[in-house]
């Protein structure tokens, strides 16, 4: 016989999207959450947390920070509570370490009672007009429920039958620990990522590949776009304007904005770019390199001990083979519903088999209209360029939240961008005080 446990949200995934939305929700009286995770504990990325790696976000753009700044569970208070904040402030001026926000996660995560650990969701489904997530013998039954799973490695297809020691995604690096002392080796990713595995290559001073050769579809190895205005792309103001767009022109805008969001640090590239020069002609290291641009790899086969990638040259139109022992592909993640989600599946996608996700990060679907599915990281398409970033993860918990609670829990409309987006209103001057709603209600 199953139980079945009643809560007005449930979560289903606790990355760091989910677990904003679980601090927001510890506060709010006469409101019950639970969050379900598969695994032990809360861990993020741990396989490319390399050493150094920062945060290509302030760390202001915490868990709760940009909603609610008195909140006990932001970045802020952490580094008070554990006694080194002048410190802090002074090592990282506006930025972090993911290694340190990693640390801040778990320290939230501790604190927070509505998380559950080792419960993987076996299925999702309704029942009696209300969700059920189905998990061991126990039926989690909700009016809200948010899926929060993450995405996941988007490796291409023709690299999958080799996946292994030798071909892995970069989100496995540190765990396949693939050995590179004097190989030959291939990174396929021109974004923050390729440049964070090629800088963890060249940073073993005992363990240099042979060869190092670096491939990026792009015309160049180009730096994230972090300017003030290309920055509002990352504002409130900016989802609603890009929300309600015709979805050929968002995206259109989604190509033109990637480095946004994808471009490689500043920092990162003078970083490569030194250590390269000091290879070539100061430290007298047995490193060949190549950096090559405007390439894809279009296929991949294994010849023996050796990896032999085929590579389509976009500038000369033209296939160059490439031979390695290592292969590390930095090419990016992949959105969708998780496999728990089945059930609802037909009920969730439209007729090109898409998700239609409303302002409020629910999602269309043809169920009783008091129950609703909120999808957190799976909107890009129709919310913009930040969805999967870090900055709006905490304005976005408090939509779900205000939606959710069926009132204005938190404040979420009242900031406005510089750049007028649809002209119908000035962009510019402060909020009177007086006309901000409180940051919770009773």
């Amino acid at each position: 016989m199953e139980d079945v446990e009643q809560y007005d949200l449930v979560g289903i995934g606790t990355g760091p999207t989910n677990l904003s939305l679980a601090a927001l929700a510890e506060p709010v009286p006469n409101f019950s959450a639970r969050f379900l995770d598969a695994r032990a504990e809360f861990r993020w990325h741990p396989g490319m947390m390399v050493p150094d790696a920062e945060l290509q976000v302030s760390y202001l753009k915490d868990l709760v920070t940009t909603v609610d700044p008195t909140s006990r569970f932001s970045f802020l208070n952490y580094l008070a509570e554990n006694g080194r904040l002048f410190r802090a402030l002074i090592a990282n001026r506006d930025r972090c370490t993911r290694q340190e926000f990693e640390q801040y996660y778990r320290w939230v995560a501790r604190q927070l009672s509505s998380l559950r650990w080792n419960l993987p969701v076996r299925e999702v489904r309704l029942h009696r007009n209300r969700l059920e997530a189905v998990s061991g013998r126990t039926r989690y039954s909700t009016g809200s429920l948010v899926l929060g799973t993450g995405r996941t490695p988007a490796l291409p297809g023709f690299a999958e039958p080799l996946q292994g020691p030798t071909v892995l995604h970069g989100s496995d690096l540190l765990h396949v620990a693939p050995k590179v002392r004097g190989k030959d080796v291939l990174v396929v990713g021109g974004g923050q990522s390729g440049a964070e595995v090629v800088n963890h290559f060249l940073g073993q001073n005992t363990a240099l590949p042979g060869r190092l050769t670096w491939i990026s579809s792009r015309a160049g190895f180009q730096p994230l776009d972090d300017s003030p205005f290309t920055n509002e792309w990352f504002a409130p103001d900016y989802v609603d304007h890009f929300h309600q767009l015709p979805a050929g022109r968002r995206a259109e805008l989604l190509r033109r904005q990637r480095l946004a969001s994808d471009g490689i640090t500043e920092s990162l590239l003078e970083t490569i770019y030194r250590r390269l020069y000091q290879l070539d002609f100061l430290a007298g290291a047995p490193l060949q390199h190549r950096l090559l641009t405007g390439r894809r790899v279009i296929g991949l086969e294994r010849d023996g001990d050796r990896l032999v990638a085929a590579v389509h040259d976009q500038d000369l139109v033209r296939q160059e083979v490439h031979t390695a022992d290592v292969v590390v592909f930095c090419t990016g993640y992949r959105s969708g519903l998780p496999d728990c989600v089945a059930p609802l599946a037909d009920r969730l996608l439209n007729s090109s088999g898409e998700l239609e996700v409303n302002r409020d990060y629910s999602l269309e679907w043809d169920g009783p209209a008091d129950v609703r599915l909120y999808v957190q990281n799976m909107s890009e398409p129709t919310h913009g360029v930040a969805d999967p970033n870090l900055s709006l993860a905490a304005w976005r918990s408090a939509q779900i939240l205000n939606a959710a609670t069926g009132r204005k829990v938190y404040r979420v409309d009242h900031e406005t961008s510089t750049t007028a987006w649809d002209g119908s209103r000035p962009s510019s001057g402060a909020v009177p005080p007086e006309s901000l709603p409180t940051v919770r209600s009773s």
